[in-house]
């Protein structure tokens, strides 16, 4: 390929990025490296959905041919600081501690190089697991009385695997709202039609998909890392610190709004200073004084949150673990008022606002003006967070299965 046809490439790379956004042109990059063609060849579109085809993978199995306590969990590729990921393993860690057998089966475009690198990256990543790793959908998964997908595109190949009793669904978002309306987020939807024992992230997911697709649900609530995120002598800031998760390529988390809002708070108080953290923003241009920590290490992002006087939290659909490991650290929380934040979130733990930028920046104002009420939100934000337990939520899951375990399939 010579350098012409390089430069035209990226032109039409950033045009398209422009026009639909850089979540859209990370995954056409994607599927180009995934296709025969590569990244600058055409496209094999169809190619890339052949997954959603009901095509069986491996055999039935009869009704005491596996025992009721093994779970295949049917995962996308694992990712570096993937905070869905972290919650997946956290349970099946929880789950081998209770006495299930589980295995990790990777389902993905672009997969590791084996199943032992990518047993390796999740002991390193994460922490070690007595899972066995398979990568692919070969008929050397075993058969396993529960399959439990964790992604849309994980529900299609548990549906049609064969070799398994009672198929489940851990929903952590609600994925079609991470696309714009077309096919993914109508082949998204779908799966929550598949007749599959949810269990989901919050009394949100729960209540929608039981209401709307009829799905069986089981609510869990999620915690935080009690040996990392705790309260600590905060230093006396000569400036009043801001945290804000800035995520470009994750629409969801809002970063256009967040920079409009840290703008009005910025000039309505000259000594704020804003913290941003969860991705490299050097490019982007920052209209306000601000630290710009890019992706941090995990071990690193307690001192980073006990630093802030205040953090905003933003979310278009489900929250993730952010706003649970602020407030143990003992930051108060500023975010958008919706019906998927408030299954966590009310006006005790913390500050809630229309998603505006005059309702957020005026609720992030409050807090920085406001000792007494920073304080209150202070504490019971920490009180609410403590009383949470990974261990009690995977209790309630075992409870589940090993319930349906005992009904008729």
């Amino acid at each position: 390929m010579n350098l012409t046809h390089l430069y035209k490439s990226s032109i039409k790379a950033l045009q398209f990025a422009r026009q639909n956004g850089w979540i859209n042109l990370i995954t056409l990059i994607n599927r180009k490296m995934a296709s025969k063609n590569g990244l600058f060849g055409k496209v094999a579109i169809l190619r890339q959905y052949d997954f959603v085809l009901p095509q069986p993978i491996g055999a039935t199995i009869g009704s005491g041919d596996i025992e009721p306590n093994t779970i295949n969990w049917f995962i996308p590729r694992v990712g570096k600081g993937s905070g869905g990921h972290l919650n997946i393993f956290r349970f099946i860690k929880n789950l081998e501690e209770l006495g299930f057998n589980c295995r990790i089966v990777i389902v993905d475009d672009l997969l590791p190089v084996s199943a032992q690198i990518a047993k390796q990256d999740i002991h390193r990543w994460f922490f070690p697991l007595k899972a066995e790793v398979f990568v692919g959908t070969t008929d050397a998964i075993p058969p396993a009385h529960f399959s439990i997908a964790t992604s849309w595109q994980t529900a299609y190949t548990v549906r049609a695997f064969q070799s398994t009793h009672i198929r489940c669904y851990f929903v952590q978002d609600f994925e079609p709202w991470f696309y714009p309306a077309g096919s993914d987020s109508l082949l998204a939807e779908a799966t929550y039609s598949f007749g599959f024992q949810g269990f989901t992230a919050g009394s949100w997911l729960a209540s929608k998909l039981s209401t709307e697709y009829g799905m069986h649900t089981c609510g869990l609530g999620f915690s935080f890392d009690k040996e990392l995120y705790k309260p600590v002598n905060r230093a006396a800031n000569k400036d009043r610190r801001i945290f804000f998760y800035a995520r470009p390529p994750t629409a969801r988390r809002a970063f256009e709004l967040g920079l409009l809002v840290l703008r009005e708070v910025c000039q309505q108080i000259p000594d704020a200073k804003v913290v941003l953290a969860g991705w490299d923003v050097s490019n982007y241009e920052i209209p306000f004084p601000c630290e710009q920590l890019g992706l941090v290490a995990i071990d690193a992002l307690p001192q980073v949150y006990a630093s802030c006087d205040v953090a905003l939290v933003l979310s278009c659909t489900n929250l993730s673990l952010l706003p649970l490991e602020l407030m143990a650290s003992g930051v108060p929380v500023v975010s958008n008022d919706a019906p998927h934040t408030r299954w966590l979130l009310d006006e005790s733990n913390s500050a809630l606002a229309p998603a505006t930028v005059e309702g957020l920046a005026g609720k992030i104002v409050e807090v920085l003006n406001d000792q007494d009420y920073a304080e209150e939100l202070r504490q019971n934000g920490l009180a609410f967070a403590t009383s949470t337990s990974w261990e009690s939520e995977a209790k309630k899951m075992a409870g589940r299965l090993r319930a349906l375990a005992t009904t008729a399939y």
